[in-house]
């Protein structure tokens, strides 16, 4: 094994490796090396990078410049309730994707991030406390990536993967809609442990609707079809769920970048939230408020099983109080 390993060639990175038992699975960071049959995972050195700066934006854009003592309540709330998770990003390096990460390791939960490139990570969010982030190169599109350890500790699942509705150079690398929304789903569900918490999964409204105007045009490659097939499998799973239809997503942060260009992301004067059942809402939301909405409905039992889509409006919005959020989650109907 010591001549295999010295031998298998390494993507370089700018820290300090220490390489563990590929069956010990210790909040770690996973980098793989391409000749061994199994994935190893490497404990990387803490520093800081980017991240820093660009999630005080992102508090910055959602909160309301609550009192200071709304701001305490808030923050012992989810201290004590952060200690106790471990959230599984997937789809980690999208637009929602990275805002969730930020907001995570701001409310300092502890994330583990299932990515292709794990390189990506490292130049979104810097290095960052392996007790605090874990990065693992899967593709979910490939069942035999998903390894049951993947999932050792895991109390809560955000799945926000995706792509481009029309051709385009994401769809490169067999990166289609039916590959990602529907595949990669099935295959991270097929694998996750049933003590699981809940799974939170980002789709789209429309999905019901793909065969009737104007959807069926979004519809023309099957990327509303096939984003109803993967919630459809989530219904079945048996696993506790929340699905979340946001609308056409706008503002920052846009995936061609790094996450520096959070310091540009803004919701404008839209940061109201409206929330409904129904696959009734036709409309825009920012990213930024799809990434907090599935950050609080984890800790929200009544939102267990239930779908909802969401945009954004005109006024003030809810920002990252807990409380709003619950009234607003409550009050959804049938649009």
């Amino acid at each position: 094994m010591a001549s295999r390993l010295a031998s298998a060639p390494a993507t370089p990175l700018s820290a300090h490796f220490h390489v563990e038992s590929p069956k010990k699975l210790s909040y770690t960071t996973l980098f793989a090396f391409p000749s061994l049959s199994v994935p190893w995972r490497v404990n990387i050195s803490s520093s800081r990078g980017p991240l820093l700066s660009s999630v005080n934006a992102v508090r910055e854009e959602l909160t309301e410049s609550p009192s200071s003592e709304s701001t305490d309540d808030y923050d012992s709330r989810t201290s004590s309730s952060s200690t106790s998770k471990l959230v599984l990003v997937v789809g980690a390096t999208g637009g929602v994707g990275q805002l969730v990460v930020a907001s995570l390791i701001s409310r300092n939960i502890k994330a583990r991030l299932l990515l292709r490139d794990p390189d990506k990570a490292t130049t979104l969010f810097g290095m960052q406390d392996k007790d605090n982030l874990q990065v693992f190169k899967v593709d979910t599109r490939c069942p035999e990536n998903l390894d049951p350890s993947l999932f050792e500790g895991v109390t809560h699942v955000i799945c926000c993967t995706g792509t481009t509705a029309f051709p385009s150079r994401r769809w490169d690398g067999d990166n289609t809609p039916e590959r990602v929304d529907w595949e990669g789903v099935r295959n991270l569900v097929s694998a996750l442990p049933s003590s699981l918490k809940r799974i939170v999964l980002v789709s789209s409204v429309g999905v019901t609707k793909f065969n009737e105007l104007p959807w069926s045009i979004m519809n023309l490659f099957g990327v509303l079809k096939y984003k109803k097939m993967g919630e459809d499998f989530v219904r079945k799973s048996g696993l506790p769920f929340t699905i979340i239809r946001p609308g056409r997503l706008t503002d920052g942060p846009y995936t061609s970048y790094d996450l520096n260009t959070l310091l540009k992301a803004t919701a404008g004067q839209r940061r109201a939230v409206l929330i409904g059942k129904g696959d009734k809402l036709v409309g825009e939301v920012s990213r930024l408020v799809v990434a907090e909405a599935c950050i609080q409905v984890l800790d929200m039992e009544f939102t267990q099983g239930e779908v909802y889509e969401i945009n954004s409006i005109e006024g003030d919005g809810p920002g990252s109080d807990s409380q709003k959020w619950q009234e607003l989650f409550k009050n959804a109907q049938p649009q």
